[in-house]
């Protein structure tokens, strides 16, 4: 077997389907088939059982699952290993949300270079598919984000929560229904989806509907809106006058979290995971746990 093979069934196995782990491997459904079918042969087990939803893991391709992770990983970890200069000694590969890397993630990437200046980071923003995706892989050490799945092998750690708060270029503004040609509903998730609706049963679809905290703010700053957002996201732009607090409205709890694999041999995945703990999410400064 090789690493191809491990990471056609690793990227199955993450979405369940054979045409998806195609589309995300850039390779012909064919392919995809051929590498598990020569995979299969030689473990001699089926791995995956298909069906008009997509493909399932049989027992043996769970029990393959850690085996696939461990060979891909080897072989990532070889090729940025060969290639690293020789001042550094291991790479650690980090992904998160794009609202989680302002002022929180970022503080914490210059903490990790001071701590460890011999290794090499690699640093990226992501959703959470395709961070699970890249977790179940191993081509990922550590993932933030707020709404993860749950897989074998992989430890999902609550970091901390945030606080949506409702925010708005207008002063004036009580209530989404106050602004709402000009509301932007941010897709915070269905825990979030479900406290917004309760609270604003008689709210009418919103007009604008954004993926990111990040693209509201922009187009708030650009174009005038009311939407929901992290408090620390929100904070310096209150300060500043650039938006104002809409201090009656409800706020909303999102838990964060740290996924990150069960079982690794690299020591600075743990200190990098201490260093998230040590963390203040409400200052963006390192206490002592």
């Amino acid at each position: 077997m090789d690493s191809d093979q491990a990471k056609t069934f690793l990227a199955i196995a993450a979405s369940g389907s054979f045409q998806a782990a195609s589309e995300h491997l850039h390779v012909t459904q064919s392919t995809v088939s051929a590498r598990i079918q020569r995979l299969e042969e030689v473990l001699g087990v089926r791995l995956f059982v298909r069906n008009r939803s997509g493909a399932s893991l049989t027992a043996a391709g769970r029990r393959f699952v850690e085996y696939a992770k461990r060979l891909v990983l080897t072989a990532e970890q070889a090729r940025h290993h060969v290639s690293l200069p020789s001042r550094y000694c291991a790479t650690l590969r980090i992904g998160g949300r794009i609202a989680l890397w302002e002022g929180l993630l970022s503080v914490w990437l210059h903490w990790v270079r001071e701590q460890a200046k011999d290794v090499a980071i690699h640093a990226e923003i992501g959703f959470e598919e395709d961070l699970m995706r890249r977790l179940i892989e191993g081509t990922l050490d550590i993932g933030l984000m707020y709404t993860p799945s749950h897989s074998p092998g992989l430890v999902v750690e609550h970091w901390f929560d945030e606080i949506l708060v409702l925010v708005s270029s207008c002063p004036d503004v009580t209530r989404p229904e106050d602004d709402h040609d000009d509301y932007i509903y941010v897709e915070w998730g269905a825990a979030f989806d479900i406290q917004h609706t309760r609270s604003y049963p008689d709210l009418e679809p919103p007009p604008l509907t954004v993926n990111i905290g990040w693209l509201g703010v922009q187009l708030m700053l650009a174009n005038g809106g009311t939407c929901y957002l992290p408090a620390r996201m929100a904070k310096p732009l209150i300060e500043s006058g650039r938006l104002y607090a809409v201090t009656d409205a409800p706020r909303y709890p999102l838990p964060v979290y740290m996924v990150y694999a069960k079982e690794t041999d690299n020591p600075v995945i743990h200190q990098a995971l201490n260093g998230l703990r040590m963390l203040s999410c409400d200052t963006g400064t390192f206490v002592n746990s």
